[in-house]
């Protein structure tokens, strides 16, 4: 017996309403608020969905990387990559689109919805431009709703607190997966130590 929630109303029997609070802090535009959380932030997680499903992907630059261009529209640059571009495949056929922004050290994230479209315009590209280093392509979103997330997922999981940092050590590491995953074909101790100096050619 798998005790399902199968309607909304069963779901709002459980969850009850929603505090006044976590309802205003939705608007459909970027607050004065809501951009400097944008500004300070060096993270955000994409969610995209396409026919093969939904996908997921960090992106990460120096704080501010995503821009505000007006309060209703968002401008995020595609930097270098492993050129799978998964999310960049969804939005051409969906343009719906979810951001999560982390500000290391902050509890509360930001929340925004809406819908992209990929501008390659030259001077847009090269207004990104990291040591000379364009994006090829920008994401352009048009904002739905924005709303922060209060810090109760951050403090229980203290994402933050140095002292329970995960040693990567006791991790697989990125070669030894694809070693695993390709019979060693690829991968394994030579791609470990190479992917460093790799990683720093290739950040912009």
């Amino acid at each position: 017996m798998t005790h399902a929630i199968t309607t909304i109303a069963e779901l709002e029997a459980i969850y009850g309403r929603p505090v006044e609070a976590a309802t205003i802090k939705e608007v459909g535009r970027i607050t004065p608020h809501y951009r400097t959380y944008i500004e300070a932030s060096p993270f955000v997680s994409l969610a995209t969905a396409g026919p093969e499903g939904l996908d997921c992907s960090p992106r990460g630059d120096r704080p501010g990387f995503v821009r505000v261009h007006d309060e209703k529209t968002l401008m995020l640059p595609d930097r270098r990559g492993n050129n799978r571009v998964d999310s960049l495949r969804n939005i051409v056929r969906d343009p719906r689109v979810a951001l999560l922004f982390l500000i290391p050290g902050v509890g509360n994230t930001l929340r925004v919805n809406g819908r992209a479209h990929l501008s390659v315009a030259p001077d847009l590209l090269a207004s990104f431009a990291v040591d000379d280093k364009p994006p090829r392509s920008v994401m352009v979103v048009e904002v739905d709703a924005v709303y922060f997330q209060c810090a109760r997922a951050l403090i229980r999981s203290e994402l933050w607190n140095a002292g329970r940092h995960h040693d990567p050590e006791s991790l697989p590491s990125a070669g030894q997966i694809l070693a695993a995953l390709s019979q060693d074909r690829v991968g394994g101790e030579a791609y470990d130590r190479e992917w460093p100096g790799r990683a720093a050619k290739t950040m912009w």
